[in-house]
């Protein structure tokens, strides 16, 4: 594994320092369109927060934020973002002020929850019906009863559960579970180390096609495949020793092309890190960066997301803080919005988690104490984006893959096969960056197609998408030399 020398170091810090100085007139203050509190929710007697993680929802053509509290899970209609509106609500099985963490993620018209307190369950709520009811199809501890995060590798059908504890499962650093019948979890296996890395809980994750970024708390960072989830392969591990402002390995996202991953480690002064994966055996820390804050002795991040060219970050007592990664190894502070009132100290305070993914460009942010933020675009909508985009479950649209050939092919054009839509169609192509290439319009395209490209397209990685009414066909295209 590669250390960073004191030349580099060096360079990392005239880096930040630059940017501090050169951006700091550049980024700019948010909207607020709307929020959402309940006066009436308990603060937990740890921190004393009513709330917790923020996720998004499109049913039907409304959009809803999701945030966890101390009682449970509320459903906000935030398709007015000047008037949120709790319209559904379910009760957690673990209640009260002893409650401090829920995560949530979502997959096929189900949104699954857990807690990281108490005697808890995993909840599968079918979400079909909303805004008239949601419906718990699953509440059960038969794996784990607690849980800090969760995230689903849709590709696959995989719920990972990170720090499993409780209930009839084994408990475990990471435990892996096959939904591929959403309302019938299926536990596949449990892990403990992964490569040379003995772990003692993996605080979080990021995972698709099978790689998994982890962020392993004490114990640094992984990244491995779970092709084989029986024999998982691991790529490279970072222990604290590897790299700077090192700490507690929290959290992290990938740009767009996978190329680098931005990480924080939940340590009050820390910066956060850029890693360049052009190698993915061999990650190196190229640049580090923070909120510029005026108490940057206290200033801590959370939780932070990719949407296109944009890195969202839930930067505790800073609020929201946005970077532009349009030069993925130099974030540039962007915009900004200050949830929180209480003064930078050494606890967690403030902005929990973020979610900007939703059809209209709107921002969701959730504070501990504060609640649910609903906040103007920052200009760069990534909803509808096959690369980039989170891929929002909507009961609008249906996903079908498309069948391609030749694939690889020389670029000069392209042919379908098993495509059955009618009427106007929509042909889009993206690069791997999420960049639109070519969209052309059609009154018909024949179940079996060729469009001739006249050798636009250079040797990589595309996405081509067709879209007809409610239905949307895609698939990888090869080019090669």
């Amino acid at each position: 594994m590669k250390k960073l020398t004191q030349r580099k170091l060096v360079l990392v810090a005239a880096a930040v320092l630059f940017i501090v100085f050169s951006v700091k007139s550049q980024d700019r203050q948010l909207e607020l369109l709307g929020r959402w509190q309940d006066t009436t929710l308990v603060g937990s007697r740890f921190y004393d927060n009513a709330y917790n993680e923020v996720w998004g929802l499109v049913v039907d053509g409304r959009e809803y934020a999701i945030i966890g509290s101390t009682d449970g899970t509320h459903f906000i209609d935030v398709t007015d973002p000047s008037e949120p509106t709790q319209v559904q609500f379910v009760a957690g099985r673990f209640q009260g002020d002893g409650v401090v963490h829920r995560d949530y993620h979502d997959y096929k018209g189900f949104l699954y929850a857990v807690c990281d307190e108490g005697p808890s369950t995993l909840q599968i709520m079918d979400i079909t019906m909303l805004p008239d009811t949601v419906t718990v199809v699953y509440d059960s501890n038969e794996f784990f009863a607690r849980s800090h995060n969760i995230f689903i590798d849709s590709s696959q059908a995989k719920l990972y559960i990170h720090l499993a504890r409780g209930g009839s499962g084994p408990n475990a650093p990471m435990q892996l579970i096959d939904i591929a019948v959403p309302d019938t979890p299926r536990l596949i296996n449990a892990y403990y180390r992964f490569g040379p890395l003995a772990v003692s809980q993996v605080h979080d994750g990021y995972i698709k096609d099978n790689l998994a970024y982890l962020n392993c708390g004490p114990s640094g960072f992984a990244l491995v495949d779970f092709t084989d989830p029986d024999n998982p392969n691991t790529l490279s591990v970072m222990t604290p020793t590897d790299y700077p402002f090192a700490g507690y390995n929290h959290s992290g996202w990938p740009s767009c092309d996978d190329r680098y991953y931005y990480m924080a480690d939940e340590n009050h002064g820390h910066l956060m890190k850029v890693l360049d994966l052009d190698d993915p055996t061999n990650p190196v820390v190229v640049n580090t960066f923070s909120a510029n804050a005026p108490d940057s002795a206290n200033s801590i991040p959370h939780n932070q997301l990719v949407a296109c060219n944009y890195l969202y970050v839930a930067y505790y007592y800073d609020g929201l803080q946005i970077f532009d990664i349009t030069d993925p190894e130099n974030p540039v502070k962007a915009a900004y919005y200050n949830t929180s009132k209480i003064a930078g100290r050494r606890s967690y305070e403030g902005a929990w988690g973020v979610y900007p993914y939703l059809p209209s460009g709107n921002i969701l942010v959730s504070d501990m104490q504060e609640g649910l933020f609903v906040l103007e675009p920052i200009g760069d909508n990534c909803y509808s984006n096959p690369v980039c985009g989170q891929g929002t479950w909507t009961n609008d649209i249906t996903l079908y893959d498309l069948k391609i050939y030749p694939n690889p092919s020389n670029g000069e054009y392209l042919q379908w096969k098993g495509l059955q839509v009618s009427g106007e169609v929509q042909l889009d192509i993206y690069d791997m960056y999420g960049r639109a290439l070519f969209t052309g319009k059609y009154d018909q395209l024949p179940e079996t197609g060729n469009v001739d490209f006249s050798n636009t397209f250079a040797p990589g990685h595309y996405i081509v998408q067709i879209s007809s009414g409610k239905s949307r066909y895609s698939a990888t295209w090869v080019v090669m030399p």
